[in-house]
């Protein structure tokens, strides 16, 4: 089996189950699913630390692990939501500055900082599409294809029609050609999504162009912290696709957004 047969077959299986939770499960069993996932990748972020101890390891782990259930008590009661956002927007302006500067020495510290960034506000982003009524499902199984449109999107232009590097010291794969490819499918996947979920067509199409481009800042993002460590992947859970972050990097940095948009349309209340 060759190495995009064993990714489809990962796809196929990953995409099966998480059909399953989030059509059929009760929203409870989402949400736990959704933490399960987000606990994995801070484990795996730890590797971003460098060469610390396993005491600091754990410790930032159960950090994070704090931080999620901090924020999942305190937002939307008693921590707007927007804010919470806004911030996180404002910390990926920081992550392209960071990419288009690299290669840079990233401490230890630097990278625990930019854990919570990159993950906290995914957590919670991730919650509160699910805890929309009637249509929390369906709202985030949109927000996923949205990203996966743009992944896929990227990855067959670039193979037919990639020759401009986007970011070679980060990602030498990454080409312009194939970041068009991935724009233009999610705004499909965002248009045809969002009319069928009786989101405004004229909203969703430049929020698909949005979401797709900060999709690849969460990409990359990620990437440059593994080259930073000497890593290829982030784990070996899912086979041919890496790690738990390695399929959620995307996420990471897109679901803020949508969940923001979400908020702006009044799918989620301010």
């Amino acid at each position: 089996m060759n190495e995009l047969q064993k990714r489809v077959l990962t796809a196929v299986v990953l995409v099966t189950a998480l059909l399953g939770i989030l059509l059929a499960a009760p929203p409870v069993v989402a949400t736990a699913f959704a933490a399960l996932l987000m606990l994995l990748a801070a484990f795996e972020w730890t590797a971003f630390l460098g060469a610390v101890s396993p005491v600091v390891r754990h410790a930032y782990l159960l950090l994070l692990a704090l931080a999620y259930a901090g924020s999942y008590w305190l937002v939307p009661e008693r921590v707007g939501l927007a804010s919470l956002l806004w911030i996180a927007l404002a910390w990926w302006l920081v992550a392209v500055a960071w990419i288009l500067r690299y290669p840079v020495r990233i401490t230890p510290l630097a990278a625990g900082v930019a854990g919570m960034f990159v993950l906290v506000p995914a957590w919670i982003s991730l919650v509160s599409i699910l805890q929309v009524a009637g249509q929390g499902a369906a709202l985030l199984l949109l927000t996923l294809s949205m990203i996966w449109a743009a992944d896929i999107g990227a990855y067959f232009a670039g193979h037919r029609w990639g020759r401009l590097k986007l970011a070679p010291q980060v990602s030498p794969g990454k080409t312009v050609e194939g970041v068009a490819g991935g724009l233009l499918c999610t705004v499909l996947v965002a248009g045809i999504g969002g009319s069928l979920l009786g989101l405004p067509v004229a909203a969703m199409l430049p929020l698909g162009l949005c979401v797709a481009a900060i999709s690849v800042v969460g990409d990359l993002t990620e990437s440059m912290f593994k080259r930073s460590v000497g890593l290829k992947d982030s784990g070996r859970l899912f086979p041919g696709h890496g790690g738990v972050l390695d399929r959620i990097d995307s996420i990471t940095a897109a679901a803020p957004l949508f969940a923001l948009a979400l908020q702006w349309m009044g799918r989620i209340p301010a």
